[in-house]
């Protein structure tokens, strides 16, 4: 029990003087189960109410990964208030926006680029000029489940569910169940 007392407490002290150094701006009621790992100097804005779960033990889905937020210099991420994110990805190469209220299940991955050009002789250059960017926003509300991967120029709607393993490729309007690979939608929430 003393052991993961010590172990919380290192971990707290961690995640703040990460997030201190990274200058990313973040309410005092932050709860960060696990190490953060947040990297590539961009702006970072966390809203209240927010949990992050970063380790195997923080959920029971047995994911053994941390929460990795990788935002560029010149990109942006929001997290609003009261969003709740487990074990998940989420790259920022111009902007990533998490409305209010979000749910973020285990393993999600939320890319606002394709990492690399799909020509040959663009992706030697290695120019990131030439990477396909876009912005993502998920919407007030949203549920992404487990394992979804939202790509470049998505908008997740407001109250709408992304089911477990979809890839979604295009918009999710609000209200609306969508699900599959890639994702389709699957029907209209009350």
């Amino acid at each position: 029990m003393l052991r993961a007392r010590i172990k919380t407490l290192k971990n707290k002290i961690y995640n703040r003087a990460l997030l201190r150094r990274r200058a990313a701006e973040y309410a005092n009621d932050l709860r960060i189960l696990g190490r953060l790992s947040l990297t590539g100097g961009g702006r970072v804005t966390i809203g209240s109410g927010v949990t992050i779960n970063s380790s195997y033990g923080a959920n029971p889905t047995g994911i053994n990964s941390r929460t990795s937020l990788y935002v560029l210099p010149g990109a942006t991420l929001s997290i609003g208030d009261g969003v709740g994110m487990s074990n998940c990805v989420i790259a920022a190469a111009r902007s990533v926006s998490i409305g209010n209220n979000v749910m973020i299940g285990t393993d999600v991955k939320i890319y606002d680029t394709d990492f690399h050009s799909s020509d040959f002789d663009e992706r030697m250059e290695n120019d990131r000029a030439k990477i396909p960017c876009a912005p993502v926003e998920i919407a007030d509300g949203a549920f992404i489940g487990s394992g979804a991967i939202i790509l470049k120029g998505v908008r997740v709607g407001r109250r709408s569910v992304v089911g477990a393993g979809s890839v979604v490729t295009r918009d999710v309007p609000d209200g609306e169940v969508w699900a599959g690979n890639p994702a389709k939608f699957i029907k209209k929430l009350d």
